[in-house]
């Protein structure tokens, strides 16, 4: 059956979003009980500025394939539509920013209904939806994607998101890599939460988007307006309007139709034909006529949707009333004012909506029956499960040869290239992203067997003219690598699309990025962002630590395991050793793919260490992925344990060598996920019948031996240790900016090296003998 756009139905829909919107949200506030006694909220306004764009979009434009970022404040209007449709059950709308009830913002993850994307940090949503775009055509590209049906990706979103920075940013690389098949409609009601958006915003955001190679349609005009202006005395309303201040516009509006009437006059006068053209029209109608704004209109927006026939991105300027429709449309308050209740009575009224039907899908839509078949035969609802999955690939070991020293940053890399040498199926759905740093990161022997990605060949000048170099610069739509500029930003924004694939478009992507770790930070909202919505990928964050001596402190890491530890739905680990990380990264791929599974954060380092030369146990192994092992355990007379993370290991087994004949049976504590141990710590302490795994470690430990714990990082990473038993504990840490330097010289300045271990140790005994002084000089005389 063809489906045609019936402008009729369309204001029907718009009508019913507009009442159960706005009802939910009053029913929060008003009606529902509120032990808080603190306002729900719930954006009425904002939701009823983007009523006819949300409306034609999706009962009209959208295809089962499109994805939406909905705007967060639309958030009503996007539960309202799925209540609608019969997708949404209507205790979780009466719960609206309830616990367990239908999400203040649009979530993949807490809400119910179909969250195409998490959009509760706002502008992130935004962007997201160009890394998808990007990421769908990388899938599409392969052979073992070729079948995935192109959408559009779309977001709806406020004028005031374009204030924030990454819109900017992911503007520029959706430039660099030929975006496409991606909507903006930009709700342009000139409102924010403090206030009126600046004059002339429209006029710059039309130039920026050009510039960047988008599609800009401005849809400033209903369609009441627009056959107003061709009646006689009509163009001079359209001039007026052009020049008329943001300010004045919202303002006039909430006063209505006889003020509309009054301003009009006396700025343009008796002009003979402009005041027969007001004189045709009542105070109502004329307000209606001035409300009638290109992005309050449904079928002005339909159209223009409807219109498009190829796949450049484009972007939709649609001005808009925040408040549309209600009593508080255009108040500078109505960002977060709510309906009175006689403004609602009043407005109820003026719906048709009966008192007792209020939450009745169909209410005061006469024909029920046609409009409901009509309802079901809308494209984009045709599809009731729009989240694919996509099969888990077997992880092959990823050990490497055993060699005397290495660094982890190193040891990456060529678990990556034995990877891209073999022919298991991750080889081909692993993809890697890296701003700018790839070479330094170690990903250079994967790209240079992987190539990088171009839906378009691009050719290496340098190899064609011979000219040497270890970079093999390959662009085709084959590859495995997507090169993206510096801002961190984009990076955790592509690693959210790609760590989505399976669900967006039915075929897994294993995901991994590479930074420096010090610059996550600067990427740490879309990380955030990333993780609240549930995507799977690996982040290679390296180097770390004041270990990376000669860059200063502006590229030294101190806070990023804390990071690691407190951020919901990534697993962080910072592995010493080559053969930890090749269990690691096996266990990550893994963690991946699973239901229950979440993103794997690895913090490595350029710093060759010392390798073990062991043997890989099962039981070891396991240990690992715990997140901590004995690699001295302790004697039955144990005075001191060395805890340590990462790096810092080879300076913890030689203050443990230096100690041992004036310590007793001192043990040496391996971490590898502090996150790990403290998360089941944390949770097993609540339950007395189970034991977490590091208090299984430590339970020969006396209570009164000393613990010792140091990282290159923040401390407090692991000062928690000497919790678990009651152990007195000094922690040796990095907590101020990193200086530049020798590698020796930062680890005396911040206490790290191991005399400084051993000093510490000696400071005070154990609490069950005569102290020892000692100074480190003596010792070493000793």
């Amino acid at each position: 059956m063809t489906y045609h756009i019936d402008f009729a139905r369309l204001r029907q829909v718009e009508a019913r979003l507009l009442w159960l919107s706005h009802w939910m949200i009053h029913y929060a506030n008003h009606l529902r009980q509120n032990d808080d006694d603190i306002k729900v909220g719930g954006h009425q306004a904002s939701s009823a500025s983007m009523v006819s764009i949300l409306t034609a979009l999706y009962f009209a434009a959208l295809r089962p394939e499109d994805r939406v970022a909905v705007k967060p404040h639309a958030s009503p209007l996007f539960h309202a539509m799925q209540y609608l449709m019969g997708n949404l059950n209507l205790e979780l709308l009466k719960n609206f920013r309830g616990y367990g009830g239908a999400q203040s913002y649009p979530s993949r993850t807490k809400d119910a209904d179909d969250v195409d994307f998490s959009t509760g940090s706002v502008g992130l949503g935004v962007a997201m939806t160009s890394f998808a775009s990007l990421m769908q055509d990388y899938v599409s590209a392969k052979q073992w994607g070729s079948n995935v049906k192109l959408g559009r990706m779309v977001a709806l979103m406020g004028d005031a998101e374009l204030d924030e920075g990454n819109i900017y940013e992911c503007l520029q690389e959706g430039w660099k890599h030929n975006l496409r098949n991606t909507w903006w409609v930009i709700d342009y009601n000139r409102q924010s939460l403090d206030g009126i958006i600046h004059e002339g915003l429209w006029e710059h955001a039309e130039k920026i988007f050009t510039a960047y190679g988008w599609d800009v349609i401005r849809l400033k005009y209903g369609v009441l307006q627009r056959a107003a202006f061709d009646e006689p005395g009509g163009k001079k309303l359209k001039d007026w309007i052009d020049d008329c201040p943001n300010q004045d516009y919202a303002a006039l509006t909430y006063m209505g139709g006889k003020v509309w009437r009054e301003r009009l006059l006396n700025d343009l006068g008796d002009q003979g034909d402009f005041t027969e053209f007001l004189d045709r029209r009542s105070d109502d109608e004329l307000g209606c006529l001035m409300e009638n704004l290109g992005g309050n209109c449904v079928e002005t927006m339909a159209k223009e949707f409807a219109e498009i026939n190829h796949n450049r991105p484009v972007c939709f300027l649609a001005y808009t009333i925040k408040g549309w429709g209600t009593p508080i449309a255009g108040h500078k308050d109505n960002h977060g004012g709510l309906m009175t209740l006689n403004q609602m009575q009043k407005w109820q009224s003026n719906m048709g909506i009966r008192e007792g039907y209020e939450w009745d899908r169909l209410e005061a839509v006469a024909d029920k029956a046609s409009f409901q078949r009509w309802l079901d035969q809308v494209p984009f609802f045709q599809s009731k499960n729009r989240r694919f999955d996509d099969a888990i690939f077997r992880v092959p070991s990823l050990a490497l040869d055993k060699s005397k020293s290495a660094s982890t940053q190193a040891s990456f890399g060529k678990i990556l290239d034995t990877i891209a040498r073999g022919d298991d199926e991750i080889a081909e759905r692993i993809v890697t992203l890296s701003p700018d740093v790839s070479g330094t990161t170690s990903l250079g022997s994967w790209i240079n067997r992987k190539k990088l990605f171009s839906r378009q060949p691009i050719r290496d000048a340098f190899k064609d003219a011979k000219i040497p170099s270890t970079a093999k610069w390959e662009f085709d739509s084959s590859g495995q690598h997507i090169e993206l500029g510096i801002a961190e930003m984009n990076l955790f924004l592509a690693l959210a699309a790609a760590g989505l694939s399976s669900s967006l478009f039915g075929k897994r992507l294993l995901p991994i990025g590479t930074v420096y770790d010090p610059f996550v930070c600067r990427g740490l909202d879309a990380l955030n962002y990333a993780c609240y919505q549930d995507s799977r990928f690996m982040i290679i964050g390296t180097p770390s630590g004041v270990t990376l001596a000669p860059e200063g402190g502006a590229h030294q890491s101190i806070v990023t395991p804390l990071i690691g530890m407190g951020q919901d739905g990534l697993t962080s680990f910072e592995p010493a050793f080559t053969d930890e990380l090749s269990v690691i990264m096996e266990w990550g791929f893994s963690h991946m793919q699973l239901d229950d599974g979440g993103s794997v954060y690895l913090r490595l380092s350029t710093k060759p260490v010392e390798q073990p030369q062991r043997e890989m146990t099962p039981e070891l192994a396991a240990d690992i992925i715990k997140g901590a092992y004995w690699l001295r355990k302790p004697g039955p007379n144990c005075e001191l344990v060395i805890a340590y993370q990462g790096v810092i290991a080879q300076e913890a087994i030689l203050a443990a060598g230096h100690l041992g004949e004036f310590r007793r049976d001192i043990g040496v504590l391996a971490i590898t996920s502090a996150d790990r141990i403290y998360a089941e710590f944390k949770t097993q302490s609540h339950n007395l019948n189970k034991t977490s795994h590091i208090e299984t470690l430590l339970a020969d430990v006396p209570n009164y031996a000393k613990m010792l714990t140091v990282i290159d990082g923040h401390p407090a990473t692991l000062t928690w240790l000497g919790g678990v038993r009651g152990n007195p504990t000094i922690s040796h840490g990095v907590d101020h900016f990193g200086q530049t330097g020798q590698i020796n010289d930062l680890y005396q300045h911040f206490a790290i090296d191991h005399e400084s271990l051993v000093r510490s140790a000696l400071q005070q005994a154990p609490r069950h003998q005569n102290p020892r002084q000692m100074s480190f000089a003596q010792h070493n005389a000793a």
